[in-house]
Formats: C-alpha cells, sequence, structure tokens
C-alpha cells in the first residue's frame, strides 16, 4: 500500500471517529419527540408522529398520554396495532384535550416506539407548540412538559415537552423591485474554464497514481 493510499485511510478514518463523537451525545441525549410528515403552518394539517425512546430509569414504558396545546383545529389519533387509544375531551362535545397511548405490550427501555395522530391547524395558530406527554412506566413515571423560557436553551431542561415549530412563509416577491439576474457571460465562461482546470488536475493526479503503483 503507497503512502498515499494510507494518508486517505487514515484521514477517512478520523473523519468517521470525529462524527461518531459528535454524534454519540445526541442519541443519547434523545427524549420524547415530535415530527410532522410534512410543512407544518397555520391552516395546513399533517400527521404527528411522537418517538419514545427511553422508559423511566429502565422501566418499560406502558402508556403515553399528549396533552394538546391551544391552536389545534382537529385532532385524530391513527391506529396501531401495537397501541390502543383513548381521547379526553374538554367536556362532552369540546375539543380532543389528550389522546392516550397504551401499549398492548410494555415498550422496553431500549426500543424507540412511535405513536401517531393526524392534526389540524388554526388558521391563527401561534408557533411553536408544546405537546406536553406523561410517559408511565412499569415502574414510576416520567412528565416531558418544560418548556423553554426566551433566551433558554431547550438542551439544559431535564425533562423537556416535545415543542414544533410552523415552518415560515417563503419572502413574498416585490413585484416594483428587479428580478434577480443570473450569471452573467463572463462569469459562465469563468466556471468553464474553471471545470476544466479541474478535469485536468484530476486526469494529472490518475496518471501519477498510476506510475506510482508500475513502480511499486
Amino acid at each position: 500500500m503507497t503512502g498515499f493510499t494510507k494518508k486517505a485511510l487514515l484521514g477517512a478514518s478520523g473523519l468517521a471517529l470525529a462524527a461518531g463523537l459528535v454524534l454519540a451525545p445526541a442519541a443519547a441525549f434523545a427524549h420524547v419527540s415530535v415530527d410532522p410528515s410534512g410543512e407544518a403552518s397555520p391552516g395546513s394539517e399533517t400527521t404527528l408522529t411522537f418517538g419514545i425512546n427511553h422508559g423511566c430509569d429502565g422501566s418499560p414504558t406502558t402508556s403515553v398520554a399528549v396533552s394538546m396545546p391551544e391552536g389545534l383545529s382537529g385532532v385524530h389519533p391513527i391506529a396501531d396495532a401495537n397501541w390502543t387509544i383513548e381521547t379526553e375531551r374538554d367536556g362532552d362535545a369540546g375539543r380532543v384535550s389528550t389522546v392516550i397511548y397504551t401499549a398492548t405490550t410494555p415498550l422496553p427501555n431500549d426500543i424507540r416506539g412511535e405513536v401517531k395522530m393526524l392534526v389540524g391547524f388554526a388558521d391563527d395558530a401561534a408557533d411553536p407548540l408544546a405537546f406536553p406527554v406523561e410517559q408511565t412506566c412499569e415502574d414510576g413515571s416520567t412528565s416531558w412538559s418544560e418548556v423553554a423560557s426566551p433566551g433558554e436553551d431547550p438542551h439544559d431542561l431535564e425533562a423537556p415537552a416535545p415543542v414544533l415549530e410552523f415552518v415560515d412563509a417563503a419572502p413574498a416577491v416585490d413585484a416594483d423591485s428587479p428580478a434577480e439576474s443570473g450569471p452573467s457571460g463572463l462569469e459562465v465562461a469563468g466556471y468553464v474554464a474553471t471545470g476544466a482546470a479541474v478535469v485536468i488536475s484530476l486526469a494529472a493526479l490518475g496518471i501519477a497514481v498510476s506510475a506510482s503503483r508500475r513502480k511499486s
């Protein structure tokens, strides 16, 4: 193996190790999460998936109760063979206030579980929306209900609630403002020349590597 190849492999190994060191803490501190299936914005609807990553100090999860925030125009839990579902409402015919998912078989601490619901957002819904979650286990429970104050880092919270942020609308284009122009002819020529130079350099490198291999 040439010195060039050894250096390349060592460089790749170093990048992989660095990536692992960066990603490991994020996975270790994962709690209850919420992810929309599409872009969430006032007046729209989407399917929300709540991810349950840990039990209560290692105890299997038996149920997950998700509280609904203000700003929703509708809530429709999605059936799942792994959970039985109940809903609580504000009054006899009021809006859904809580959706309770009970595991048909307790969810082990080291297994990720998911529950889903289709929700609609009111036209005047405020951003962001927090969904407090009560996670009940065979031994104990955890209330994921903390919400970061303005300026506070959510990662500093011990039991953060899942928070959904709306997608920002695309900025409006001012009809009176000139349209953005594409690259000029000189810029295009520069791009072509740069690309040609890169191709020539890569070809020269390939010839040099081939010659080095024939000598070794």
